[in-house]
């Protein structure tokens, strides 16, 4: 089976960096894969990006060797089998706020006996390998989503379920469960504090930390405390930082 190279990074103690892509484009989901992220992630749950779509963001996704991964809109096993089947190599799975949800989040990535996944991986098995039924459970990350301080403050519960390979902090919804402002990269110190705690918590369980940050230097600085799951920006940001950066230069010249 092709190898989860965002695992082996794991494995190296070396953060994976990638990028969200909510464009619902195959054009773009391409030149972002040739810009050499170690992953992308096919954002389905606050995008446009229908099931086909994901599919095929995939495939362009799938010709580089940037890993494709997909978030799905709920903790649902049935999303989550139909990205595995298409190609995923890792599921974001959203709210997981308690260790039967993670348990949940880990069942719907496994095969049995050690999870429910039922069987069909029409592209996956392309993708991966004609092994790919054999090591599909131990290559797939599953990532779960710490958005509650609900979730904070039960994060080595939810992190000793076996089979939980990374967090990733969706700061804006830990923000307003917290009751402050959604700012990014936010300095309010309760969220600083609840940051450091999954954090603390997915080093102490053996998981890999992630984060979501709002642009590249947040990220630069996240990579140096420790974070081994992170963004560094959209390719709908990265659009439109080009776009203003561009007009901006030429009205500049044009008086």
């Amino acid at each position: 089976m092709r190898p989860n190279t965002i695992k082996r990074l794991w494995a190296e103690d070396k953060p994976a960096l990638g990028a969200w892509l909510g464009s619902a484009s195959t054009i773009v989901a391409e030149q972002m894969a040739h810009a050499g992220f170690d992953w992308l992630c096919v954002d389905g749950e606050h995008s446009p990006v229908d099931i086909l779509t994901t599919v095929q963001m995939m495939q362009v996704i799938s010709s580089t060797d940037t890993i494709p991964i997909a978030r799905v809109q709920w903790n649902d096993p049935v999303q989550v089998k139909r990205v595995l089947d298409g190609g995923a190599y890792g599921v974001v799975i959203p709210w997981v706020n308690t260790a039967a949800e993670a348990e949940q989040a880990v069942a719907a990535c496994r095969y049995p006996p050690r999870g429910i996944r039922g069987f069909g991986p029409y592209r996956g098995a392309m993708y991966a390998g004609s092994d790919y039924a054999d090591h599909a459970d131990e290559e797939i990350a599953c990532i779960i989503q710490i958005e509650t301080i609900g979730a904070v403050e039960r994060i080595d519960e939810i992190l000793a379920v076996p089979g939980v390979d990374a967090t990733l902090i969706g700061p804006a919804d830990l923000a307003m469960s917290l009751g402050v402002p959604v700012i990014p990269d936010n300095p309010h110190p309760d969220h600083v504090a609840a940051c450091a705690e999954v954090l603390a918590g997915s080093r102490r369980n053996g998981v890999a930390p992630g984060i979501y940050c709002a642009h590249e230097e947040e990220a630069a600085r996240r990579v140096t405390e420790g974070w081994k799951l992170l963004n560094i920006g959209t390719d709908g940001q990265y659009v439109a930082q080009g776009a203003r950066r561009g007009l901006k230069l030429v009205r500049a010249a044009s008086g």
